[in-house]
């Protein structure tokens, strides 16, 4: 792939100034006004021919059709897959079932009921049959979302002026910036030894990593370190949280690899931990090559929990984009709840008004319905802190424009600007739970006028004005939590995801709840955004053809232009 031109790395070094802007709250606010038209929020509209179905063997339990033809073809073959039990069953009598068909259960899961498991083919199309399991997907191998720099993308971002406590009626410094919440990064680990960046603010490092064949926490991969350097680093490229704690979840190995189970292992980490380390943003650069229904989607599962549970998961919408609308089923970044983050080009410039989407950047609708990404950030040629011993450092050493510092695109990098940006809106909300922080961030989206529709969702973020709301935001998963109720055995809160399909199917107006808040419509937001996205266009009546695929990766390891 193209790495660039020279123009790209003059560029890469170049600060421009705000253009006029002054990025004080009158400012964000009239620029609140020029929220597009457009359903980023994408629910299900009217126009559903059939029931919303998947794909399930003759016992019930959902299978990737790819998945029932290997084991049908292999029985001796052991497959690697991850079990999903019923509401009511505990993860433990998962293992058990697992065991009783000879499986072996190889981690039991707190943040879905379920459990990662070896299992022959035979065996496992015996336990497809049990009445307590409702799904087994492949245990798939991830890749790191992807990569590229303009060191003006905190004003673009508007993310700057929360460096300081600002006083947005005066714009006059008034004191530090509040404390910010401890984000943590789940991906290749974070370099702690890079002081100047992180100082002593990795407050944990833990190695979750199956395909790891060093047993360490250290960032071999190089792409982790860099997402936190962009959420929360202090260093030459300063990052926008740059008071956070940042807790480092080591996922994947030295070339951006791991395993669905990995992720899951971590979510379950940070659900047991969040309250010792004041966990409240969770950054995933990560983004499926397979696509998959979030309804039984393991993966979704997890972000779901870690949502319910009151952290605000921020996801990478991927760069398998193509300049066109692709099919965006891809876990997590698939899943309604979370925030979805797609890139932005800058155009050498900081006013936003002029940014473009980069065409590897993905957007469209989901299996289910849903438009993603929700929100943008620039995503292009983004400078970072990085191992210089680690795989990127060492495969593109043209990009590094300073020793320990080195230029990538992709979403990948885009993702952190936006959960740092949820981290200092919960520093000055730190009441507001991740309904909230997504409203604040979609409600004050800037307006991109050269991007293609719902490419960027709502628009680009700004998190000055986001972090300056002085009254709750409006909560876009309204509609989606009417379906949200505790779990009978464990009494956490969980989607049901039955109960919203046939409401899809059945009733043309289940999502206008979301529509009732007077504060979308102050937002120039309007019933035309929905209509736009009904699901008359099919999206919603194809049925999920597997729900991941055996081969399924995550392509975010690729080197973007």
């Amino acid at each position: 792939m193209n790495s660039g031109s020279k123009g790209d790395g003059v560029r890469a070094n170049a600060l421009w100034g705000r253009g006029g802007r002054n990025g004080l709250r009158g400012h964000a606010f009239r620029r609140i006004v020029l929220l597009a038209a457009v359903a980023a929020l994408a629910v299900p509209a009217a126009g559903v021919a059939a029931p919303p179905s998947l794909p399930s063997n003759s016992g019930g339990a959902v299978v990737p059709a790819a998945l029932l033809a290997q084991a049908q073809a292999n029985p001796t073959q052991i497959f690697h897959v991850i079990v999903q039990g019923t509401k009511g069953v505990k993860s433990s009598g998962v293992a058990s079932e697992v065991g009783s068909e000879n499986g072996k259960a190889k981690k039991i899961f707190a943040s879905i009921t379920g459990v990662s498991a070896d299992i022959t083919g035979k065996d496992l199309l015996k336990l497809a049959r049990h009445p307590h399991i409702t799904a087994i997907t492949p245990d798939a191998p991830l890749q790191s979302s992807d990569y590229q720099d303009s060191t003006m993308w905190p004003d673009t971002a508007d993310v700057s002026l929360l460096w300081n406590n600002i006083d947005f009626n005066t714009g006059n410094v008034i004191g530090p910036a509040p404390q910010a919440p401890t984000i943590a990064v789940i991906d290749s680990g974070i370099d702690t030894s890079k002081t100047a960046d992180f100082g002593s603010r990795v407050v944990a490092s833990v190695n979750m990593c199956s395909l790891c064949t060093d047993n360490t926490t250290n960032d071999l991969e190089g792409h982790g370190t860099m997402v936190a350097g962009v959420a929360a680093g202090a260093g030459l490229y300063p990052g926008v949280a740059q008071n956070a704690n940042l807790v480092s979840i080591r996922v994947s190995d030295a070339q951006g690899e791991s395993l669905t189970s990995d992720v899951i292992s971590a979510a379950d980490w940070v659900l047991a931990h969040k309250d010792q380390y004041g966990i409240k943003v969770v950054n995933m650069s990560l983004a499926g090559a397979s696509p998959t229904s979030f309804r039984l989607d393991p993966l979704d599962q997890a972000v779901e929990r870690l949502w319910f549970s009151g952290v605000t998961v921020v996801v990478a919408a991927g760069n398998f984009g193509t300049g066109a609308p692709v099919d965006m089923s891809m876990a997590p970044g698939n899943d309604p709840f979370v925030i979805t983050v797609g890139a932005t080009d800058q155009m050498q410039t900081s006013d936003p008004t002029d940014d473009t989407v980069p065409s590897w950047s993905a957007y469209g609708y989901t299996e289910d319905g849903f438009s993603k990404p929700d929100i943008a950030a620039p995503g292009r040629y983004m400078i970072a802190p990085i191992p210089m011993n680690s795989t990127i450092a060492t495969t593109v050493p043209d990009r590094i424009v300073a020793p320990g510092y080195i230029w990538m695109s992709g979403t990948s990098f885009a993702t952190p600007i936006v959960a740092g940006a949820a981290a200092q809106i919960l520093a000055r909300h730190p009441n507001w739970g991740p309904d909230q922080v997504k409203g604040a961030l979609m409600l004050t989206a800037n307006y991109l006028p050269d991007a293609a529709p719902r490419s960027v969702g709502v628009g680009e973020v700004d998190g000055a004005a986001a972090a300056s709301l002085d009254f709750t935001p409006p909560n876009p998963n309204i509609a989606l939590d009417q379906y949200v109720s505790p779990d009978p055995t464990t009494g956490q809160p969980t989607f049901n995801a039955a109960a919203w399909a046939s409401a899809a199917w059945s009733d043309a107006a289940w999502e206008s709840a979301a529509w009732s808040d007077a504060a979308w419509a102050d937002a120039a937001w309007s019933d035309a955004a929905w209509a736009d996205a009904a699901w008359s266009s099919g999206v919603f009546t194809e049925s999920t053809s597997s729900l991941m695929s055996s081969t399924a990766t995550y392509s975010e390891s690729t080197f973007s232009p």
